[in-house]
């Protein structure tokens, strides 16, 4: 990833200069905020011009065992602003905006190690990313999602919830795939036991805060897009019942400090989620591919189980084995019987509702199916006696004799005399 952002933003440097007088479209606005929060958290002011001049041209960090350590702040040297140089007050408010917050340097058995508290700094963090993912959401649908729709000339209901899948289906994809790195980074797969022990889990990698800031930085700005994404009146109470449910849940792990449990269940949530919205994917390129919702659905209800499970057993047996169960806010911990009944009852009241909603709709789906089976049969019986009747009346009969069509009778064969 690292390297990914080094690249990007050396290839934005050029444009950055040419956009900066009025670039007006979502490429020219990524390319100008892309090499500054990749020098900015990579330490690298090399990248692009504007990138010493938010950092304030005197950042310097260290890396320490993988991760990121500001060292030294220089004072400016210049008496007054140059273009692309900042004053040194305003780096230091940059900063505040692309740098995570709140780092400490502790000692380990591996060495130095730098870690990282959460505060109400880290509002600033999130409305920067808020921002970047803004524009990133324009790019992916100006650039891939426009163009595939002009391609399959969906009407327009369905057009909304094909670029509704398209956005969700990224997302879903880049934040499983770092959830699950993060996870096997961290050691949680190895040791599932860590997921509850040594609370409270206060002092958080770079990797993991980072995770958080930029999940609750995705569904804050899912909120403006939809004043942006024009979405129509009716699907808003929907798509708002699913932002809310997420910001409500990452919030509770971030603040309660269960960031672990809720990494794990995050990472469970998103495969399953992006199992869906690829099969609605499918679905709107071809309406008889119907397997793979099939196949979503028993994953959904597995997720569901595994859900449920896990929270149970971290939070239910393993926090409640803890031997401060005090609360404490200054040290960070929540572990009281109260917060972990609290905690159970929102998981397993939005998981149980899930659920609900889930055999509801397939219920309701198989009463169609059958309603339609019921109607298709009707229809193939009546024609059935239609052609028929049909055949019937090709000829009837009157008087003994069969009178054809016409109702001429037919002339009867001569019988030759021996």
């Amino acid at each position: 990833m690292r390297r990914v952002l080094e690249l990007l933003a050396r290839a934005a440097a050029r444009p950055v200069r040419a956009r900066a007088a009025g670039g007006e479209s979502g490429a020219g606005l990524l390319c100008g905020l892309l090499p500054v929060a990749g020098g900015a958290v990579f330490g690298r002011t090399d990248l692009c011009p504007l990138v010493a001049g938010v950092t304030g041209a005197g950042v310097e960090f260290q890396v320490v065992q993988g991760r990121l350590r500001q060292t030294d702040m220089v004072q400016f040297h210049h008496t007054h602003t140059s273009p692309g140089h900042l004053q040194n007050t305003t780096a230091k408010t940059a900063i505040l905006f692309i740098q995570p917050q709140y780092n400490i340097s502790t000692m380990s058995t591996d060495g130095e190690v730098s870690l990282y508290l959460y505060g109400w700094k880290d509002c600033a963090t999130v409305v920067f990313y808020l921002c970047i993912t803004i524009i990133l959401h324009a790019v992916v649908q100006e650039y891939v999602l426009d163009k595939v729709n002009r391609r399959l000339h969906l009407s327009k209901s369905k057009n909304t919830k094909f670029n509704e899948s398209g956005q969700l289906c990224v997302f879903y994809l880049v934040s499983s795939l770092w959830s699950l790195y993060v996870i096997a980074t961290e050691g949680y797969l190895l040791r599932p036991s860590s997921l509850w022990e040594n609370y409270p889990h206060v002092h958080l990698r770079f990797q993991v805060k980072f995770f958080y800031l930029t999940q609750l930085a995705y569904w804050f700005h899912a909120l403006p897009e939809l004043y942006f994404q024009k979405v129509r009146k009716e699907e808003i109470p929907r798509q708002l019942q699913y932002i809310s449910l997420y910001l409500l849940h990452i919030l509770a792990a971030y603040l309660l400090n269960l960031t672990r449990v809720g990494l794990v269940l995050l990472f469970l949530q998103y495969l399953s989620e992006m199992g869906f919205h690829l099969s609605r994917l499918f679905y709107f390129i071809d309406e008889n591919q119907h397997k793979m919702f099939e196949m979503w659905s028993i994953g959904f209800v597995l997720t569901r189980m595994i859900t449920l499970t896990l929270m149970f057993l971290a939070v239910g047996f393993g926090l409640a084995r803890a031997e401060n169960q005090t609360l404490d806010l200054e040290a960070g911990n929540f572990n009281t019987l109260p917060i972990r009944l609290l905690v159970l009852f929102v998981v397993c009241f939005t998981q149980s509702w899930l659920l609900w909603k889930f055999f509801r709709f397939q219920l309701s789906r198989t009463r169609e199916l059958r309603l339609e089976q019921v109607a298709r049969k009707r229809a193939a019986t009546k024609q059935q006696m239609q052609r028929t009747l049909k055949r019937d009346s090709v000829g009837h009969h009157e008087n003994g004799l069969i009178k054809a069509e016409n109702g001429t009778s037919p002339r009867l064969k001569k019988i030759k005399t021996p």
